[in-house]
């Protein structure tokens, strides 16, 4: 008797599994209203680097990119989906996590950046390793520490799943599957991940909304003296790879994997300070676990190693240093690079 059980409770959960294979996955909703949408550059920002006049924003492109971003059919086990490295509360950061999280409970190396102003950047990933929006996402998918899988994987699964038939004819005009509209849908959504309405760029408009406090003010003014030549506005990056004296030697060895450098090794991508507020843990591999623990290593923790970026050992002074209320200061600034109404919106959260 107990066999039997055993035997119709895996025929029932075998038959769950494939229905919602079939179908879609819970918590998703396919059939989510097409936002209207449309790519505006802000007011204070340059011109995007991304062009889209190959992959223009459309409101069914933006829902079927936001699906898939969500979706864990895209994994190896179809237990995660890229949105668990990247949550929207956090900035499309990782909150929980010092470095990414894969399937099989795995543990990479780097922390999982922010994703926001996409559109602006023409390299990717810490170390540069990836040159187009489109195929970003690549990395993650393929990784076998993160989601594991292969292209044609993925293509065979959302064929084979009624509800992205139609999704892909409302996005595409045809219902055809391939990696390109798959890459092409995903960019739609992540190049509209515009973070722009801070109380930085209201001060910056002249919006309402925008005036800073005193602290903010002499924080801002710290920034411009000691932060500003890596962390240029108004991306808050000026895109460059860098060593800040992290390691003596690092072992990560960054962009030296792309440029096979050796005045390379340790050098990372300069991230975007905005939402820094919102970003943490901080650091390629996520070692200090607030700003405090940040401007504390600037001020003391710097290690003179042979590529140190030339900025952090000036008359013979290494780092950045400034007293405690100096910190309080800038990071009075920093917080107003936060941008909560980026963070709330619903259009870039999970499709329910």
């Amino acid at each position: 008797m107990k066999v039997k059980i055993t035997v119709i409770l895996v025929l029932l959960t075998f038959i769950v599994i494939c229905t919602a294979f079939d179908n879609g996955f819970k918590g998703i909703n396919y059939g989510v209203v097409a936002d209207s949408v449309r790519f505006a550059v802000p007011a204070n920002f340059p011109k995007p680097v991304y062009d889209f006049k190959d992959n223009p924003v459309t409101g069914n492109g933006f829902k079927l990119g936001r699906i898939l971003f969500y979706d864990p059919l895209l994994s190896k086990d179809k237990s995660i989906s890229c949105a668990n490295c990247h949550q929207s509360f956090a900035a499309f950061a990782n909150l929980d996590h010092a470095v990414s999280h894969g399937v099989d409970e795995c543990l990479g190396t780097r922390n999982a950046p922010p994703l926001f102003n996409l559109a602006w950047q023409k390299e990717f990933m810490w170390d540069g390793g990836v040159h187009h929006i489109e195929v970003s996402p690549m990395n993650a998918m393929t990784n076998p520490c993160e989601m594991a899988t292969d292209l044609n994987t993925i293509v065979s699964r959302l064929q084979e799943t009624k509800a992205y038939s139609a999704l892909f004819k409302a996005a595409f005009g045809t219902a055809e599957i391939n990696s390109q509209r798959v890459f092409r849908a995903m960019a739609q959504f992540t190049s509209m991940l515009v973070s722009a309405n801070s109380k930085y760029d209201k001060y910056i408009r002249h919006e309402a909304g925008g005036t800073f406090t005193s602290d903010e003010t002499a924080g801002y003014a710290l920034f411009k003296t000691h932060c500003s030549t890596c962390h240029q506005e108004p991306l808050f990056t000026d895109l460059t790879y860098r060593s800040n004296g992290l390691d003596l030697r690092s072992e990560d060895i960054g962009r030296d994997s792309i440029t096979h450098l050796e005045t390379d090794r340790g050098k990372f991508r300069v991230p975007s300070l905005r939402n820094v507020e919102l970003t943490s843990p901080y650091m390629h591999d996520g070692r200090f676990d607030d700003l405090k623990q940040v401007l504390e290593h600037y001020n003391s923790g710097v290690k003179n190693t042979a590529n140190l970026d030339p900025d952090l050992h000036k008359a013979g002074i290494l780092g950045i240093r400034l007293n405690m209320k100096e910190q309080s200061q800038l990071i009075a600034f920093l917080k107003t690079l936060t941008d909560t109404a980026f963070a709330n919106d619903k259009r870039f959260q999970t499709p329910q």
